[in-house]
């Protein structure tokens, strides 16, 4: 929240984020990737069953959250910055 007033300096105050943070990092756990793709595979299977009992906000939630563990399992492993240098 930002809380400003025309003679105070501006305020920012950081709320606690919603999950708890993990002591091991996701790049150690070599199994973090194959459970999000899981349960991308879990999400997609339960969009198709609401989808098919005519459920169309049920199956559009779960497809969101499908295609969310997706991005976020492209995103583990290791990254490779700036391999390619550019020309002077």
């Amino acid at each position: 929240m930002i809380v400003s007033n025309p003679t105070a300096p501006v305020t920012l105050t950081l709320e606690a984020p919603l999950r708890a943070r993990s002591s091991v990092s996701p790049l150690s756990d070599p199994s973090a990737r194959q459970r999000l793709l899981f349960q991308a595979a879990t999400l997609n299977d339960q969009a198709r069953a609401a989808a098919t009992q005519g459920d169309l906000d049920a199956s559009a939630r779960a497809i969101l959250e499908a295609l969310d563990c997706e991005r976020r399992a492209g995103g583990l492993g290791l990254q490779v910055l700036q391999l390619i240098k550019p020309r002077a």
